[in-house]
């Protein structure tokens, strides 16, 4: 699920529809690096807070325990939905996006809760936290855990799989001398579907990453090695995001956001975790008008985010190239 390439700043994208300055500054502005990277990427990053205010509602402020299942189901459902519009439609931006969203609802949706119903159903206890209490790990992520052979079964069919574009995959495959054969040319990529498994991917990866590393039978939250898992996260994340920063095109930018947003969210994850600042997202009850304002903010983002032209690069450089040789003349 590793973002793709950078796009070298000389490079020319192919343009399948022509597209033109749109008058409105903002939206212009919106086309260059960095902030087509950032746009994406604050959204994302935002993205995962609020995932966490929506189970917190879901469970224990609206609409009642009786229809947490019924309301999660429905979101999937949406989720599902969106997939569905996504995969038909040819507009990689709006596409990407769809698969995005998709991704997100359905993992909160039919995934997280799926994990609350089982710990739930067979009475799997809450972790609490010796020192002050409070809960340290729930139940349904104590359940999550034992997913990982799945996750490891299922990453050992991509890493094989000869279609695959991730970086990530490929590295493995040239390093490993893993020879899986030559991709059929003409395959076709589905925007829409590789963003929704990408979402829900590096999701899973990092919950599993963080709960294993939190147990005290493994590391421990106050384990020398995590800390340095920290320290290297903070590393990896900034790195990721400088290379976010010079992203032309919007739908590569989404793609490699979402990854380089869920690296960075771990030091929030993990610095709460350590009681370091107030979640003030899992506190929706006591942080309303905080979370009103992230929600509108998430809403404006992606308004203009769906807005950006996927391969205004290409015009950019067709404009610089045809003033430079205007002048030349």
């Amino acid at each position: 699920m590793s973002p793709p390439d950078i796009v070298e700043a000389t490079a020319v994208e192919p343009e399948s529809t022509p597209n033109r300055p749109t008058g409105n500054r903002l939206l212009d502005m919106l086309y260059r690096p960095p902030w087509v990277g950032l746009l994406a990427f604050l959204l994302v990053f935002a993205v995962q807070a609020l995932g966490h205010t929506v189970m917190i509602v879901m469970e224990d402020v609206w609409p009642g325990p009786g229809f947490v299942y019924e309301s999660a189901f429905a979101m999937g459902a949406v989720g599902a939905v969106m997939l569905f519009f996504g995969m038909k439609n040819k507009n990689e931006v709006a596409a990407t996006w769809l698969g995005f969203w998709a991704g997100t609802l359905m993992w909160t949706g039919w995934i997280e809760f799926s994990f609350v119903w089982n710990a739930a159903a067979f009475g799997v206890a809450d972790q609490i936290d010796a020192a002050t209490g409070e809960i340290a790990t729930k139940g349904e992520y104590l359940v999550m855990m034992s997913s990982i052979g799945l996750m490891a079964t299922t990453l050992a069919y991509f890493l094989l799989n000869k279609e695959t574009k991730c970086n990530f995959f490929l590295w493995f495959q040239r390093n490993l001398g893993l020879r899986v054969g030559k991709p059929n040319p003409a395959n076709e990529r589905n925007f829409a579907a590789i963003t929704a498994l990408e979402t829900v991917y590096v999701i899973w990866f990092f919950y599993l990453l963080l709960l294993f590393m939190y147990d005290e039978n493994i590391l421990g939250e106050k384990h020398p090695v995590t800390y340095g898992i920290f320290f290297l996260n903070v590393v990896w994340a900034v790195y990721l995001f400088q290379r976010l920063m010079r992203f032309w095109k919007v739908t590569t930018a989404i793609r490699y956001g979402i990854p380089t947003a869920i690296v960075a969210w771990n030091a929030v994850e993990i610095g709460g975790r350590w009681h370091l600042f107030t979640e003030f997202w899992e506190r929706p009850q006591e942080f309303a008008i905080e979370m009103s304002l992230m929600l509108a903010g998430i809403v404006i983002a992606g308004l203009l985010a769906a807005r950006t032209p996927a391969h205004k690069k290409a015009e950019l450089s067709r404009a610089k190239l045809a003033t430079a040789q205007a002048a030349s003349k």
